[in-house]
């Protein structure tokens, strides 16, 4: 009897730790499952917000590509314009377009260069938004200000030792050296013409100009520098291009001045004039053969009062 009642109390005894175990197995199957079908819900969850999220942002990558921003520039263009209708200094509407179409015919990113920082200085900027727009000023202060004002515009500052009143005497000079300092195909930066402007950033001399347009520097009173030098300085630029389009278009503002017609005659020459009407003058040049010794074909002089606004095609 011992010897059953032992056994039995041996099975009592096993009989529960068997079946604590088997609970135990049971509930780490529960858990088990419990979590695997935790972790599908969750993936399948972060699943679709990601599928939704990367819509979104595909969405919104094409509507960027679709509607691009408008450039920094052309905002502050419009206010500037915006705010400013009334000034009296501006180019009218005939001139601002002369030189915008020609812009757009770019066969690729304009060069444009400008003598003068004008009313019109954003507006060039912005017309030219693709290309490389650089302005020249007399004054170093006003440079300095208007780059500082706007971060997008590239200036700088010369200084002319030329004056108004010298302007028969300065074009006489030139016509002397004209097969030497003053050449009509060169780098000016090494030029000792009196017309020449030698002190320009050394990268401007190496860039091939599409545009070039003369509007400063400022003053027709005597002592005032005028802008002979302006106006030769384009024409050497244009003849000396080593290569992208072989033409440059000159506009000459405030072509009903005397002095601006008579230089634009003696270094434009009036065989290259697209149009002249009233405030602008409009040439068109081609690069030179290194070794020319004449700015114009026809090097007989004429009278500045014999201009008439003409206009043709070229």
């Amino acid at each position: 009897m011992k010897n059953n009642i032992s056994n039995n109390t041996k099975l009592i005894l096993l009989h529960p730790y068997i079946q604590k175990q088997g609970s135990s197995n049971r509930l780490w199957l529960l858990t088990f499952v419990s979590f695997l079908t935790l972790a599908f819900l969750l993936t399948l969850i972060y699943t679709r917000e990601s599928i939704s999220i990367s819509t979104r942002s595909t969405t919104a990558i094409t509507t960027a590509v679709a509607t691009p921003a408008i450039p920094k520039s052309v905002v502050r263009a419009l206010i500037h314009y915006a705010s400013n209708s009334n000034n009296t200094e501006h180019m009218s509407y005939t001139d601002i377009k002369q030189i915008s179409d020609v812009l757009r015919q770019c066969s690729q990113p304009c060069n444009f260069l400008i003598f003068g920082l004008t009313h019109e200085t954003l507006l060039w900027k912005s017309l030219n938004s693709n290309g490389r727009t650089v302005f020249i000023d007399e004054n170093r202060y006003y440079a300095a200000y208007i780059e500082e004002k706007y971060p997008e515009i590239e200036a700088y500052d010369v200084q002319y030792s030329t004056k108004l009143s010298e302007m028969p005497e300065l074009i006489a000079a030139v016509k002397e050296q004209v097969k030497n300092e003053c050449r009509p195909v060169q780098n000016l930066l090494f030029s000792e013409c009196k017309l020449g402007l030698n002190d320009l950033p050394n990268q401007l001399y190496e860039i091939d100009w599409d545009v070039i347009l003369v509007d400063g520097p400022r003053g027709y009173w005597p002592e005032a520098p005028g802008r002979m030098a302006a106006i030769f300085t384009a024409a050497v630029l244009a003849r000396s291009k080593k290569g992208g389009n072989p033409k440059t278009h000159v506009f000459v503002h405030d072509f009903n001045m005397k002095v601006d017609r008579i230089t634009s005659d003696e270094f434009l020459c009036r065989e290259n004039v697209v149009k002249s009407k009233a405030m602008m003058g409009h040439f068109v040049l081609e690069k030179m053969d290194s070794k020319s010794t004449q700015f114009c074909r026809s090097t007989a002089a004429h009278s500045s009062s014999s201009w008439k606004d003409t206009s043709s095609s070229g």
